[in-house]
């Protein structure tokens, strides 16, 4: 299973809003440019973000977008899950409609994969990324 470019804009954008929004909103343009995602792209991706609460848009001519709360209290999990939907590498109940939802011996394995990979995501907050990108620069 890869994560879509949608989940991984999501948290780049993220980040580059964390790191910059202390001095006001920061446009979209601005992290287009800083991360080479298009900015209609971008535009889809903080749709997502903004119904999540994760985000608060500003309107404007020095508009652009603010983190809705705290990078602390803000997980990779949340950004991946308010713009891709669940963690979840197959969909094995098919809705409900799979005959072998209760035999399969697979399913657990799977269930078990997606669990692995939404604890590492909730364990990671917006906050750690912030702190690493820092580390980076320097």
């Amino acid at each position: 299973m890869r994560l879509s470019t949608k989940g991984q804009y999501a948290v780049r954008a993220m980040v580059v809003l964390a790191m910059h929004g202390g001095a006001g909103p920061v446009s979209l343009r601005f992290i287009a440019e800083r991360e080479d995602i298009s900015e209609q792209y971008l535009e889809q991706i903080f749709i997502g973000l903004k119904k999540a609460q994760l985000v608060t848009g500003v309107r404007g001519a020095s508009g652009g977008y603010t983190l809705a709360k705290p990078a602390q209290l803000m997980t990779s999990g949340d950004i991946v899950r308010a713009v891709e939907g669940p963690i979840k590498i197959v969909d094995c109940e098919h809705n409900g409609t799979c005959e072998r939802v209760q035999s399969c011996v697979t399913r657990e394995l799977w269930e078990r994969v997606s669990a692995g990979m939404s604890q590492v995501l909730d364990a990671t907050t917006l906050a750690d990324l912030v702190l690493r990108a820092r580390e980076k620069i320097n």
